[in-house]
């Protein structure tokens, strides 16, 4: 498993979150929006939730991490 993987707006937008439900989301959570969008948030503090949306983005993050061309 990838340590250090940052999850981004770009992951987000993969599982076809929208931006409004993702700030929503990350304020409930405890989160920073705008923290997320300039810096991600690491994949470990997501996993942290248990949420299952933050799991599915999460697992999205590490396997992009883990290919060679980082795609």
């Amino acid at each position: 498993m990838s340590e250090g993987v940052m999850v981004q707006m770009r992951h987000l937008r993969a599982v076809k979150w929208c931006a409004a439900g993702a700030r929503d989301w990350l304020i409930f959570h405890g989160f920073d929006p705008l923290e997320f969008v300039r810096h991600g948030i690491s994949a470990e503090r997501l996993e942290t939730t248990g949420d299952a949306l933050a799991l599915k983005v999460v697992a999205l993050a590490r396997a992009e991490a883990e290919t060679p061309d980082g795609q």
